[in-house]
């Protein structure tokens, strides 16, 4: 893995190729490094409770929904929960279930004044797999980055 400074031009560039608003896009691994390198880093993980409750959560991540479960409607608060959470010069880490919701949420908090906003490609659960099934192709939790069960059990705790 590269220095915070090679990983943070990386993640630079992988937006600016793709025309994208904010700061850049790391893979789960770099994203990780970053979280635990980066002086205030914050992790935002905009997964709704439910895939929270229910699939796993990343210890010392700010959860801020970004869309309600079941109704899927947007979280009118979403960017008042974050001003709340997350001073805006933070370098903030959003990640999801696959890198879809992080996008939208790094869009909107560049638009409101977020200085250093990154999306984690490939979220929590990776990609679809020829079954379309999530956790088989890429993914926070397939990386073996910290994250908890839903009972609350360590599934993998390296460096933590």
């Amino acid at each position: 893995m590269g220095t915070l400074n090679e990983l943070l031009r990386l993640a630079h560039e992988r937006t600016k190729s793709a025309n994208l608003p904010y700061a850049g896009a790391l893979t789960p691994a770099e994203a990780c490094h970053v979280w635990q390198n980066a002086p205030g880093a914050k992790l935002v993980d905009v997964r709704t409770r439910a895939e929270l409750d229910f699939v796993g959560r990343i210890p010392g991540a700010v959860e801020i929904e970004w869309l309600h479960y079941p109704s899927k409607m947007e979280n009118p608060y979403f960017m008042r929960q974050l001003f709340a959470e997350v001073d805006n010069e933070s370098l903030i880490l959003f990640i999801c279930r696959s890198g879809h919701r992080s996008d939208l949420a790094a869009i909107a908090a560049t638009a409101q004044g977020f200085t250093a906003c990154y999306n984690v490609l490939e979220g929590f659960e990776g990609d679809l797999d020829a079954n379309l099934q999530r956790g088989k192709v890429g993914g926070w939790r397939l990386a073996g980055l910290p994250w908890v069960n839903a009972s609350g059990g360590a599934n993998v705790m390296f460096g933590w």
